[in-house]
């Protein structure tokens, strides 16, 4: 198997044996290119004294800190190759992660994302309503995870409505207006938690307003560190919503700007779902070995996507629990898991919970 055959069948088709046998070698080889275009990737490695012509399993491979990207400028192409930088989320003070795209990564990263999210919401583009502003595609200063987090679930709208205006207020004439054109339509939504949170549901609860959305479909993410130190739950959050607008298709994804388009959707359980495209690892702290399920430890990610730069094998800042594979009542194939927060001193890295700050 090779990755284009990954664009061509169902994200969640791979049953343990088959999805481990594709990652070993495919991760392998990207670990070598890696090496090879890198020179700060390939000091790294050599520091491990690592033997790259050996065959190692995708889990032994070495990971990297997500904040090395934040220090280092690492790229594993050419300055003339690059035709797009993205930054992460940072509050002021912070550095930020800069990934660099050439035109294949950037292309992968898309065709990934619409494998995965058409599995949930379809593959006929919809109404969409955005819920943030337009401005944040204008402000230089906010355009980077968040920015690109608009621009990339807006693949999948027709006709789009920013429902908030350039103060970050709820445009309730308009939003009233576009639910009521298209209310035999089914309508996609987006937005990033904490500000739907505090711009929608907090907003409708204020001014005493329902919306009827019960037609629609709602994918957020970014962050739950505010909501959480507000103790409001995901349960909590979804219930505000059905309550206020009767939407109940409602779906947390994780994901994070070090690795577009692989990004892992909640299922209709509740669990964070990898794909063809991705896999989860979850170590224990003290040492880094291979937690069990349902064992808490640090979350590692691993993506076939980045050729342009060394993002196939990151070590997050956040803590999960690995819950299962195969077998989640919703019949996806893969890992699936659950994110506990993040881990004691790291940065908010979060688009909501940076907004949030």
């Amino acid at each position: 198997m090779n990755i284009d055959t990954l664009f061509n069948i169902d994200p969640y088709s791979l049953c343990k044996n088959k999805k481990s046998e594709f990652l070993d070698d495919y991760l392998l080889d990207l670990t070598r290119h890696h090496y090879m275009k890198s020179r700060h990737y390939r000091r790294m490695l050599d520091a491990l004294n690592l033997d790259i012509n050996e065959k190692i399993p995708y889990t032994e491979l070495p990971f990297l800190p997500v904040r090395l990207f934040k220090m280092y400028d690492l790229a594993s192409v050419e300055k003339k190759d690059i035709v797009k930088t993205m930054t992460s989320s940072g509050t002021s003070g912070q550095q930020v992660s800069k990934i660099f795209l050439d035109k294949e990564t950037s292309l992968r990263q898309t065709k990934a994302l619409v494998r995965i999210v058409s599995k949930f919401i379809g593959s006929v583009r919809s109404p969409m309503i955005i819920l943030d502003s337009v401005s944040v595609l204008k402000n230089r200063n906010m355009f980077s995870a968040r920015g690109a987090g608009i621009l990339g679930f807006s693949m999948f709208g027709t006709k789009k409505i920013y429902a908030l205006d350039d103060n970050m207020e709820l445009d309730i004439e308009a939003l009233n207006s576009f639910v009521e054109e298209h209310k035999e339509s089914r309508i996609f939504i987006f937005g990033f938690t904490f500000m739907i949170y505090k711009h929608f549901i907090k907003e409708l609860q204020n001014r005493k307003i329902n919306l009827d959305l019960s037609n629609a479909t709602l994918i957020h993410g970014g962050g739950w560190k505010k909501l959480q130190s507000q103790s409001i739950s995901s349960k909590e959050f979804k219930d505000s919503l059905y309550g206020l607008t009767g939407l109940s298709s409602v779906y947390d994804y994780y994901g994070m700007v070090e690795q577009t388009g692989s990004i892992c959707m909640e299922c209709e359980y509740g669990h964070l779902h990898t794909s063809v495209f991705s896999d989860v690892i979850i170590r224990r702290p003290n040492d880094f070995s291979l937690a069990s399920i349902g064992e808490k430890g640090i979350i590692q990610i691993v993506s076939v996507l980045p050729r342009s730069y060394p993002g196939h094998s990151l070590l997050t800042e956040d803590e999960g629990i690995l819950l299962g594979e195969d077998d989640c009542q919703c019949g996806r194939l893969g890992k699936y898991f659950r994110v506990v927060g993040r881990l004691q001193n790291a940065e908010i890295r979060g688009c909501s919970d940076t907004y949030a700050d």
